[in-house]
């Protein structure tokens, strides 16, 4: 059992590097695309606030652990988790290949409910759908904690990035007509002067967003499988050498080494590189300018940062690329390129279900083999 646990930390582990790597256009690529810096540049600026990012807070990994699998309709096992984690790194790969910007997030969380359904013989009260606790802040489920903000923060991203990339416009055209030496901040070079310098502000905001959200979702699915590890009897004669990976608190909170690990395994990943998915988001939806990364990561690092508060695993990848398609669309609606959106769209739409199908195989798999 101890070995089973100690290689679900590792494909958790795994699962945080590729989504270190896959996510990593979610917060460089405009700042490439605009050529305000170099991808190398880009690429450590980001693992850098994500590392930052990865220690404000645990909501998101308490929801992944126990916010949406009911445990005592369905024994999560180090195989489930396993099958779950399988089931997401999979998907990532696959998407990462065809260049398209899907969901690690949704990947994790269709991964973790596939496996679910699978260990529980297909009853489907194995996941809490929508569960009333305190505030509206503290509900948990899929419902709460996935399916709305799964709606609302394309949305959000799509809304923020056209207004904010509209009000900059505003200021632009109020300086135009101030006249003087005013009129003179309004003219394209000192505007994407500006915008150069202060998009290194905006994606430094976007990769401290990326580790608050992302990094935490790895950090769930470790404290899930370390806790039931625990209720296992799994952990009652640890060697010296891993004490450390018991529990503290009775497992209500993320143990300090799992925030480290988690965080540094996601910078690692995210300074080795995706840029397949960097040549779709920063060049083939709409030709982007430095004040349009500005509004861009803006726009999608505040979402990601007020989700993050509230416990919700949002996805990076939808609110960037929507943030992107509305500064597109408040620039000239004509110039969004519509194939590209339909196939990144579709992504987003397979994403759960194929790699909850993935998890789901693949724990039957396991039970075939007598291995579950």
């Amino acid at each position: 059992m101890l070995t089973l646990l100690m290689m679900v930390i590792l494909a958790a582990l795994v699962f945080e590097f590729v989504n270190g790597f896959h996510d990593t256009a979610n917060s460089i690529a405009t700042v490439v695309a605009t050529k305000v810096l170099s991808p190398g540049q880009a690429v450590i600026l980001a693992a850098g606030m994500n590392l930052i990012g990865a220690f404000m807070g645990t909501a998101v990994a308490k929801t992944i652990a126990s916010g949406l699998i009911d445990a005592s309709v369905v024994n999560v096992t180090s195989q489930v988790i396993l099958c779950a984690l399988g089931g997401g790194i999979t998907w990532n790969l696959i998407t990462w290949w065809l260049g398209l910007p899907s969901s690690s997030s949704h990947a994790l969380i269709g991964g973790l409910c596939g496996a679910a359904l699978s260990a529980a013989h297909n009853n489907w009260h194995a996941l809490i759908w929508s569960q009333s606790v305190g505030d509206w802040s503290h509900n948990k489920g899929l419902l709460w904690k996935v399916f709305v903000p799964m709606i609302s923060s394309p949305i959000a991203g799509f809304l923020l990035g056209a207004l904010i990339l509209t009000l900059l416009y505003a200021i632009i055209a109020g300086l135009n007509r101030a006249g003087g030496l005013l009129r003179r901040w309004s003219r394209p070079r000192w505007v994407n002067a500006f915008f150069g310098k202060a998009q290194l502000a905006s994606a430094a905001y976007m990769g401290y967003a990326h580790g608050t959200n992302d990094a935490q979702k790895t950090m769930g699915i470790i404290a899930l499988a370390i806790l039931s590890a625990q209720n296992s009897g799994a952990l009652n004669q640890l060697p010296d050498w891993l004490v450390f990976i018991r529990p503290d608190a009775g497992g209500e909170s993320i143990d300090s080494w799992i925030i480290l690990t988690c965080a540094l395994v996601m910078a690692a990943g995210t300074a080795a590189g995706g840029w397949r998915i960097i040549k779709t988001l920063g060049h083939k939806m709409v030709k982007l300018h430095p004040i349009d990364g500005f509004a861009a990561e803006t726009a999608s690092a505040t979402i990601l940062v007020t989700a993050a508060h509230f416990g919700m695993p949002v996805s990076t990848t939808h609110s960037i690329s929507t943030a992107i398609m509305g500064v597109g669309f408040a620039k000239n609606p004509r110039k969004l390129k519509l194939t590209v959106i339909e196939r990144i769209v579709w992504a987003w739409i397979l994403t759960i279900p194929a790699a909850g199908g993935i998890a789901y195989a693949l724990l039957k798999v396991l039970e075939a083999l007598g291995w579950a």
